[in-house]
């Protein structure tokens, strides 16, 4: 009996799946229909112009009573705006979220509940029209992240705040609706089911090998260096193991940190290096892609989260999700994540 030759459908190597040890799901490389990466860097953006007399954030004053205002990292006390200010936190005008007094939790029936959304929404501008963080100064980019400390120390001591989500949308394809820089600020009485499930999994491995499996991660990709991006003392950019899209960067502290509100100034500078480093081979490699980054952070509920090391995930859009990945909640990605540092690291 004569045996059949092995069809390979011209495919050189199979597409691979890889386990997220801290989602525990699990992502498609796709090696089979895998692109070059400077390919990516070809793509037409989508580019949203409003002139200036025309844009919100230009026009601070029309805005809400600011939270904070900086002027060259300094605080500005006054309830006057300074012409030149440079960072700016405002509440937002259409808020996801409202202060209201109580969470008024009730039921519909025995399956269905509800309460009060009850929660701070902010937004922080920065002053320039057109420059984003991967255009900053070095100064500039740890300025951020200092209006993003203060924000979140003040608003945890808020009721009904236990969880505080920071995050950031770059361009139209990514959910800017307002295309002058600018990141939110949303606190909630609920933490989300992503964190909740990394919470959980990092918190069983603690109890399984007394270590963090962050810090285990971090540990591995420094040895073998296939997907760091950048480093300095303090923190890695690496492109994930099992990255949920072509080009998703994590910046992960090397030493292990649960919270980042306790962040120092001295990692503060770190973190504003290895982020601008971050963005900046993005915006290189990928021509101004559309992005999405955001904090996961230990919850300020009060509770104590030692297993947890915070991190910020920034997530280019290098495609849009089809009928599989709405279907079955499992990202397909174009470019092997060592290829994608790779090619980031000479950028």
């Amino acid at each position: 009996m004569t045996k059949r030759p092995k069809k390979n459908h011209g495919v050189k190597s199979p597409s691979e799946l890889r386990y997220d040890l801290i989602s525990k799901d699990w992502v498609v490389i796709a090696t089979g229909r895998a692109r070059r990466p400077e390919t990516f860097k070809k793509e037409r953006r989508k580019k949203e112009k409003i002139p200036k007399k025309l844009c919100p954030f230009c026009n601070i004053s029309t805005q809400e009573k600011p939270t904070l205002i900086l002027l060259n990292s300094r605080e500005v006390l006054s309830e006057k705006i300074p012409k030149k200010w440079s960072t700016i936190v405002v509440p937002n005008k259409y808020p996801a979220v409202s202060p209201y007094p109580e969470l008024n939790k009730r039921a519909e029936n025995k399956l269905y509940q509800t309460m009060n959304a009850v929660g701070f929404h902010e937004v922080l501008v920065t002053r320039d029209h057109e420059k984003q963080m991967a255009q900053f100064s070095l100064d500039k980019v740890k300025e951020v992240f200092d209006a993003y400390q203060q924000r979140y120390i003040e608003l945890s001591k808020e009721k009904f705040v236990n969880y505080i989500s920071i995050f950031h949308n770059h361009g139209v394809e990514a959910g800017a609706t307002v295309a002058h820089p600018h990141s939110q600020i949303i606190t909630t009485p609920l933490i989300d089911s992503d964190l909740r499930k990394a919470l959980l999994n990092s918190k069983k491995y603690y109890k399984k090998y007394r270590k963090c499996v962050y810090c285990e991660m971090n540990k591995w990709e420094k040895k073998t260096k296939k997907r760091i991006v950048f480093e300095n003392k303090g923190f890695l950019v690496l492109c994930p193991f099992a990255s949920k899209s072509a080009f998703q960067v994590i910046v992960s502290p090397k030493k292990h940190l649960s919270y980042f509100e306790k962040i120092t100034e001295k990692e503060k500078l770190q973190l504003a290096e290895a982020f601008r480093a971050a963005l900046s081979k993005l915006y290189k490699a990928l021509n101004d892609p559309a992005y999405n980054f955001y904090l996961h952070t230990a919850p300020c509920d009060g509770k104590k989260y030692p297993h947890y090391h915070w991190h910020w995930t920034i997530l280019p859009k290098t495609s849009t999700w089809a009928g599989f990945e709405i279907g079955t909640r499992m990202e397909i990605s174009t470019i092997e994540p060592e290829k994608a540092a790779e090619f980031l690291r000479k950028q």
